[in-house]
Parts: C-alpha cells; structure tokens; sequence
C-alpha cells in the first residue's frame, strides 16, 4: 500500500477508481516520506475516525497542497459520507490541476485546445477531468443540480469520447425530475 493510492475502501463509486496510475505518473515526487507514512497509516486506521482523521491532518501540515495527501482526504470524506468535506477537497483538487496545468484559475474557461484532455496517458489533464467528475457528482448529491450540471457540460466538451464516463452523469441529470413509470 503506497500513499499515492491513498489506501482506503475501493468502489467504482469514487472518481478516483482508476488513481493508482494517475498517482504513479503525477502524485508520488515530491511528497515528504513522513508525509506518506502519515497517508499509509490512516489509511490502516480507515475504522477509526478519530485517528485517521489525526494521521490525515499531520499528512497536510507536512504536505499542505501535495495532490497525494488531497487525494487522501478526498477518499477518506467521501467513503465516509462526508460529501461536503468531499466538495471542499475536490475544489482544492481542481485548482491545483489548473495551476499545474497553467490554466484560467476558472475552470469554466478551460477550452479543449488548452491540454491534451483527448489523450488518456496525459496524467494531468486526466486528473482535471476525473476532479471535475467528482466535483459534478459532489454537486448534485448535495443538491447544487446547476452547478453540477455545468460541470457535466464542460466535462463532456473536454472529454467528447467519453472516456471518463461523464455521460453516466448526464444521464442522470436527463432522467431528474421524470416520472417514474412503474
């Protein structure tokens, strides 16, 4: 178990089911080995709120805006049911990914031509999308349909072959406010 997994419960439910390889190609250089250390044990400690909130929290001191502890606190809010939390991190996430790609700070800005959003190798600009699906998602869980829905739009612009499963989500915008015919 590396910290750039962020070891905790595995679901399809996630938008970072496929993060082992986006972490191997972008999230583990820099992150302090203390840091990690701290990752790994929450991780072991998933049950426990009360410390593997604590290893989480020393994970950000070390490594305040390291994408891997992000991700960690990422996981850990939205097993555990914490959806807002979960929204707060994914926001964190999404502009990180901006800056690191040098983007508009505005992820709506953000044009097809702005990354190679179309090659599935490219760590970060597939990291953006799968942010901004998870920041879609997080949106209309909690209620924010709108917002959520803009997300979904621009993640369909960015990602046309659907790659990500962004028409999953449109889909249930489509079927939202429909009567159910059974």
């Amino acid at each position: 178990m590396t910290a750039q997994t962020a070891a905790f419960p595995e679901s399809g439910s996630g938008f970072w089911a496929d993060d082992a390889q986006i972490a191997e190609a972008l999230l583990g250089r820099g992150l302090p080995e203390k840091a990690e250390w701290h990752l790994r044990q929450a991780g072991h400690s998933y049950q426990d709120n009360r410390v593997a909130e604590h290893h989480l929290s020393r994970a950000r001191l070390l490594a305040p805006d390291h994408v891997a502890v992000l991700i960690g606190l990422y996981r850990y809010y939205f097993y555990k049911g914490r959806l807002r939390q979960a929204l707060s991190v994914a926001i964190q996430c999404l502009n990180r990914a901006l800056l690191e790609m040098n983007l508009s700070p505005d992820w709506r800005r953000v044009q097809p031509e702005d990354a190679r959003f179309d090659d599935f190798g490219a760590a970060l600009p597939r990291f953006f999308l799968f942010t901004l699906k998870g920041y879609a998602y997080l949106n209309m869980r909690l209620g924010d349909v709108s917002e959520g829905r803009n997300a979904v739009d621009k993640l369909a612009e960015l990602d046309p072959n659907d790659k990500l499963g962004g028409s999953v989500l449109q889909g249930v915008l489509d079927r939202m406010g429909q009567e159910d015919d059974d």
